[in-house]
């Protein structure tokens, strides 16, 4: 654990002495919904006659995060924020480091891959507390927007299972 923090020390002082522009700091702001399998989706419904939808949602969320970047494509930050799962009965606090990597792939369009690593406390649930990964693939506008699929992994026990975890979609708003 103590090398992982010295590498993100590291990458983040690198980062701070790389980028000398004006828009070398970011602030982020994700809104999420978890979504999950529906286990009835087969079940034709006796009054519509139709088939359940596929994806049910199962949660909401919210991070915010400040970190630095270099020529907006490669960026570290800190970010916390709260998850809370309605299935598993489940409020999360994580605390993590980002990694953001969004290269051009258009003249106004940028691909965004976040990788998150960090610590979760699950709220109400005494001193449960375990690893925290994020993982995160959108698309990036010109106006700073990301939408985005995230896989959220927390790693500590919880309704008979070793590790919980979430895919949520979502929406981020950038400002520099």
């Amino acid at each position: 654990m103590n090398q992982s923090i010295a590498l993100i020390l590291f990458l983040f002082l690198s980062l701070s002495a790389l980028s000398q522009n004006k828009k070398s700091k970011y602030f982020q702001f994700d809104i999420t919904a978890a979504i999950r399998g529906n286990p009835d989706a087969a079940i034709v419904n006796q009054y519509t006659q139709k088939k359940g939808s596929w994806l049910i949602p199962d949660g909401l969320g919210t991070k915010i995060g400040y970190g630095i970047q270099y020529k907006e494509w490669i960026g570290l930050g800190i970010h916390t924020g709260i998850n809370w799962e309605w299935k598993d009965q489940l409020v999360v606090a994580p605390v993590f480091a980002n990694f953001k990597l969004s290269p051009k792939v258009g003249e106004d369009t940028r691909i965004t891959l976040q990788l998150g690593y960090g610590k979760a406390l699950a709220i109400g649930r005494g001193s449960l507390m375990g690893d925290y990964k994020k993982v995160s693939l959108g698309i990036q506008t010109i106006d700073d927007i990301i939408i985005f699929i995230e896989l959220n992994h927390y790693s500590f026990p919880i309704n008979n299972q070793k590790d919980s975890g979430n895919i949520s979609l979502g929406i981020s708003l950038l400002t520099f």
